[in-house]
């Protein structure tokens, strides 16, 4: 310590009153992830993979450009084709948060129009299942997708959702209709992800 702090402390000493340091800086904590049990339930059990930074591979569906800073993602998946994506972006402001929501939920809207028009020959259709009350909202969509030449159909469902600065997107999937998917399990999966961010 130097002659300056020192007399500083003295005097603070003298005076009654605690010496004035500087707390040492922390880093604000990081949004929490699901675990893979957090999934809807399934015929064989969910595994994860460690979050990561960026962006997922190949992408994130029907999300349009999903921003790639701040940003992390954790995938998930059963021994059977089931599987799932959380991805989760600190924005810089509340308000850039609720524009990426206002911008996600657009492009989760029209993923089947854009879909159809990229893949000719392609059967989709999106579907908007509701709100969720849970922190800034949730918002919970569907895709069906047939491929007539292959003859296989997938379901995904999406759910965008936001904590103050903090947005996170869910995806489930697997083969077969919207029928087959389990819609209100996953609606507590998507309101869990919100809650578990802080």
């Amino acid at each position: 310590m130097n002659r300056f702090r020192t007399a500083l402390a003295a005097t603070a000493a003298a005076l009654g009153i605690a010496a004035l340091t500087a707390a040492p800086s922390q880093a604000a904590p990081q949004p929490a992830f699901l675990a893979p049990g957090q999934m809807p339930a399934a015929a064989t059990p969910w595994a994860a993979t460690p979050v990561a930074a960026g962006l997922p591979e190949p992408g994130v569906l029907c999300a349009g450009n999903f921003p790639a800073q701040n940003t992390r993602n954790r995938s998930f998946y059963t021994e059977l084709d089931t599987n799932g994506v959380q991805v989760t972006t600190v924005a810089r402001s509340e308000a850039d948060a609720a524009a990426l929501v206002s911008s996600l939920r657009t492009a989760l809207a029209g993923c089947a129009a854009r879909l159809q028009q990229e893949y000719p020959g392609l059967v989709a259709s999106s579907a908007y299942h509701g709100k969720l009350g849970v922190e800034e909202g949730a918002w919970v969509y569907s895709l069906d997708t047939a491929d007539p030449e292959i003859g296989n159909t997938d379901v995904h469902l999406f759910a965008v959702g936001r904590d103050g600065r903090t947005v996170t997107y869910v995806r489930w999937g697997q083969m077969g209709d919207l029928k087959d998917a389990p819609l209100t399990a996953f609606r507590t999966t998507a309101a869990t992800a919100v809650n578990k961010l802080y």
